[in-house]
C-alpha cells in the first residue's frame, strides 16, 4: 500500500469553542496519499464509523503480516509499538495537511477541495483536486476524516475528532485548523478516513 513519509515537526492546534490553542510535537510517520476508497472505483469509503475504521486498520494489518495497532475488546486501546495500520492523531493529521504552510489552507480552495460550492452536493473520486506540497490529496473537502483522538472528554465523553471538511460543507469548514466531533459509532455519507503507520 502506497504511503508517504511525513517529516517530524511541530503543530499548533486550536479549538474555536474554548478559544484555546496548544502546541504538539509530531514524530515522523507514514500516511496514505488519500482517503481509503471503495473496492471498485476511486470513491472514498464513507458511512464508516470510528470503530469500523479501527477494525479495518487491524484487518489490513493482519492481512499484510503486520502487528495490529488496536485492541478492540471492552475498552479500545492503541499499542503504540505496533507497526500496523492506524488512524492518524489529529496533530499528525494537521501537520500533514499543512505540509509546511501556515495559512488556513494549503492552496486556493477550488483547486484543492470538493465542498458545497463546487461538489454538486456529492462525493467525488479521490485525487481529482491538486495535492498539497507533500503529495496528499483531499486533506480538505470531499470527506471528513476520523482521527484517533478524543475531542473533549469532559464535555463530550468518548466523541472522537473529525478533520478536513466534506463535500456538503461551506468554505469555512474546509480549513486545516477546523475540528468536528462525533460519536465513535456514527456513520454518515461525508465521513471517511485515511491510513497511517508509525515508523
Amino acid at each position: 500500500m502506497e504511503m508517504i513519509t511525513v517529516p517530524a515537526g511541530e503543530v499548533t492546534l486550536s479549538d474555536r469553542r474554548t478559544q484555546r490553542s496548544w502546541t504538539v510535537g509530531v514524530e515522523s510517520f507514514l500516511l496514505a496519499p488519500g482517503p481509503v476508497t471503495r473496492e471498485t472505483g476511486k470513491l472514498p469509503l464513507v458511512e464508516v464509523s470510528w470503530e469500523d475504521a479501527l477494525q479495518f486498520c487491524n484487518t489490513v494489518s493482519e492481512r499484510e503480516g503486520l502487528t495490529p495497532a488496536y485492541r478492540l475488546e471492552s475498552e479500545v486501546a492503541w499499542d503504540r509499538s505496533a507497526n500496523g495500520y492506524r488512524l492518524p492523531t489529529e496533530a499528525e493529521w494537521e501537520h500533514a495537511c499543512r505540509a509546511g504552510t501556515t495559512g488556513p489552507r494549503y492552496g486556493p480552495l477550488d483547486e484543492i477541495a470538493w465542498y458545497r460550492e463546487n461538489s454538486a452536493e456529492s462525493v467525488h473520486e479521490v485525487g481529482g483536486k491538486a495535492p498539497n506540497a507533500w503529495g496528499f490529496h483531499d486533506m480538505l473537502g470531499n470527506v471528513w476524516e476520523w482521527c484517533w483522538d478524543v475531542y473533549d472528554a469532559e464535555v463530550y465523553g468518548e466523541y472522537r475528532v473529525l478533520r478536513g471538511g466534506g463535500w456538503f460543507d461551506e468554505h469555512w469548514s474546509c480549513r486545516a485548523s477546523v475540528r468536528r466531533r462525533s460519536h465513535p459509532t456514527f456513520r454518515v455519507d461525508d465521513v471517511g478516513f485515511r491510513l497511517a503507520r508509525s515508523r
